[in-house]
């Protein structure tokens, strides 16, 4: 199976890039930076991608303690794998299908709700950058012209609403997960699932916080791979425009659904141009940055996760 998804993602992988606008001059971009005055920031940021995945690793491994836990080295087998099954799902709902195979029978299920309170504490470090992001972008947006993107403008006032009601709901529920709890004890028809996210009470405050901390970490390091691959394709911004403009670009890949190989890039190409040209009007050079970044961080650990899946198998044998 491991071969024939491989082959899948690297098919997706060329329709995807091909159906993109400027996708030659972007890859002719890459191609020289590779070989470039600056390309030691380009492998700088691969070589981030392996500890961006390893503090998600280190996350879940966290979050596993209450049903018994997981090796680290599996742990990171499972993240790997799981972002080549999230690639055919919307969000990447699929990751939690890939990780659990990875967890012992009869703790499968749990695991689920486990790997939901690690996206949720990511996802909540994003809405809280985010939401500055957001601020600073409507500063800088008010400085501009008067009538220039009044739609942006709207926009960006329609996403600060979304992000304060969803920052304020997620963080009730990641610090109050008992209360989760007790209201799916009441909801009919859902009080007999109740059984396999009532682990999520062995969760306390300290445990969480850390998941929390991680994932901040985990952000910092997205950020330091943009604030190093900007430069080699000619995007000069400030440490605050690079702050602003990538959370935002972050905010939003979060909040609307998409398919990693069907959509993801196109989003995350037109966003970028949209939040960042009020900084930068190098737009094949955010095309590029943002190109290399998509492949770098997503399809080399879903092309890995295909491969590591041959071992699966043998692994459970074991």
């Amino acid at each position: 199976m491991g071969p024939l998804i491989f082959l899948l993602l690297s098919w997706f992988i060329c329709l995807q890039v091909t159906h993109q606008p400027n996708w030659r001059d972007s890859l002719d971009r890459v191609r020289k930076a590779v070989t470039g005055p600056l390309s030691w920031k380009l492998w700088l940021v691969v070589v981030l991608m392996p500890v961006n995945w390893g503090i998600e690793a280190r996350k879940w491994q966290l979050a596993l303690r209450p049903i018994g836990g997981i090796a680290y080295i599996n742990a990171l087998r499972a993240v790997f794998t799981g972002t080549t099954m999230a690639s055919f799902t919307p969000n990447r709902m699929g990751e939690y299908l890939g990780r659990l195979l990875y967890v012992k029978e009869g703790h499968r299920i749990e695991s689920i709700s486990l790997t939901i309170v690690c996206s949720m504490a990511q996802l909540l470090v994003t809405l809280i950058v985010g939401l500055a992001g957001v601020l600073y972008l409507r500063a800088s947006h008010a400085l501009q012209p008067a009538g220039a993107q009044d739609s942006f403008g709207f926009w960006l006032n329609t996403l600060l609403g979304l992000v304060i009601f969803l920052l304020s709901s997620l963080t009730i529920i990641y610090f109050r997960l008992s209360w989760l709890l007790r209201i799916l004890g009441k909801i009919p028809g859902l009080a007999k699932y109740q059984a396999y996210v009532k682990i999520l009470e062995n969760f306390h405050a300290t445990l969480l916080l850390r998941i929390l901390f991680l994932s901040f970490g985990r952000y910092l390091v997205f950020i330091a791979q943009y604030g190093l691959i900007f430069p080699v394709f000619g995007v000069l911004l400030t440490v605050g425009q690079l702050w602003g403009g990538i959370s935002v670009v972050f905010l939003v890949m979060a909040i609307i659904p998409t398919f990693t190989f069907l959509t993801e890039l196109g989003l995350r190409w037109e966003t970028s141009i949209q939040v960042l040209e009020i900084f930068s009007a190098n737009t094949i050079g955010i095309f590029a940055a943002s190109f290399a970044i998509w492949l770098i961080n997503l399809i080399v650990p879903a092309l890995i996760g295909s491969l590591l899946m041959l071992s699966i198998k043998i692994f459970k044998n074991k």
